[in-house]
């Protein structure tokens, strides 16, 4: 009789912080014990998934900012460049 596996949560659907969490846990047991081979292999497999997911969320996210920030910048000259026109 075998052991019934759940299997993880697809990395896509996780927060970051939840991902990020998992991936400390994995680093943590690597860290502790020897560990099989077959689960080494699968934990690794597992850790890779969640780097690329988190590298490609912190990438699209840097984007968005570089995309936010000059227009921030220009929102804010604007409502400078008015100064008091609504007192008037």
């Amino acid at each position: 009789m075998t052991a019934a596996t759940v299997e993880p949560t697809p990395v896509e659907a996780m927060s970051y912080t939840d991902a990020s969490r998992e991936l400390d846990s994995i680093v943590q047991f690597f860290e502790q014990r020897e560990v099989d081979v077959d689960v080494l292999v699968a934990r690794l497999e597992r850790a890779t998934a969640l780097i690329d997911e988190l590298d490609r969320r912190l990438r699209h996210t840097r984007t968005q900012v570089e995309e936010l920030v000059p227009r921030l910048d220009t929102l804010a000259r604007e409502v400078e460049s008015d100064g008091g026109s609504d007192d008037e």
